[in-house]
């Protein structure tokens, strides 16, 4: 495991940049869908909280291995189907990072989406409702009062969200795209060393995640600075 001649550390090491990379991607991508679903199952429309139930409902209880595949072998298949169309010929393969991506995404959305909805439903109405009398606006009053308040109490359930999400990122390699999970696999078939590399990997697995644990715990911190000081 070592960074000179035939060493795999250099391998192990950007294997383990792309499951950063693509981990965030999912993950910010899921705070996308998350705060839509969240706002839309607050929402006083009944389509709109129909629609966040049934999206949160479906993401959550289906295997998130059968989320990548539907959306890998799924896009592969219209992407292929548009290349016919302008003539060219075989099987083309969706983006494999972007199918990680856009697929952890989703899935992690609809466990964000309830962080989020939790958080909002946790506000004071008094606080919401003093804005309302003092003429603040609608985006003023989440701006000032909802979007603050609400994000001090989703940093706790985000911080688990990342945790599953960081995990998610191992199930990509069915799809080809050379992770830490996937380089473990390819290093040790090759040195037929498995305890090696896979321990290799569960260490880097287990340093991002104490480093992103330590992140949220101090962004917690920071967050909550203001109400330990008032009491």
């Amino acid at each position: 495991m070592g960074f000179a001649g035939d060493g795999w550390g250099l391998d192990m090491l950007r294997a383990t940049a792309v499951t950063l990379a693509v981990a965030l991607a999912g993950f910010g991508l899921g705070s996308l869908f998350g705060m839509a679903s969240a706002a839309a199952s607050l929402s006083p429309v009944p389509s709109l909280r129909y629609l966040a139930d049934g999206y949160t409902t479906v993401l959550r209880g289906v295997p998130d291995l059968l989320v990548i595949y539907l959306f890998y072998f799924g896009g592969s298949a219209v992407i292929t189907e548009l290349g016919r169309l302008f003539g060219s010929e075989g099987f083309v393969s969706a983006p494999v990072f972007l199918t990680g991506a856009v697929a952890i995404g989703i899935v992690s959305g609809a466990y964000q989406a309830e962080v989020f909805r939790g958080a909002v439903l946790a506000l004071s109405r008094g606080e919401i409702e003093a804005a309302k009398a003092y003429g603040m606006g609608s985006f003023l009053r989440f701006r000032r009062i909802i979007l603050p308040q609400a994000a001090r109490f989703a940093i706790p359930g985000l911080g688990n969200v990342w945790q599953l999400v960081l995990k998610e990122s191992a199930l990509i390699s069915v799809v080809g795209l050379v992770e830490l999970m996937r380089q473990a696999q390819i290093g040790a078939g090759s040195t037929r060393k498995p305890f090696t590399f896979f321990l290799t990997a569960g260490v880097l697995y287990l340093l991002i995640s104490l480093c992103s644990g330590a992140a949220f715990r101090a962004a917690e911190a920071r967050a909550m600075r203001g109400i330990r000081r008032a009491s």
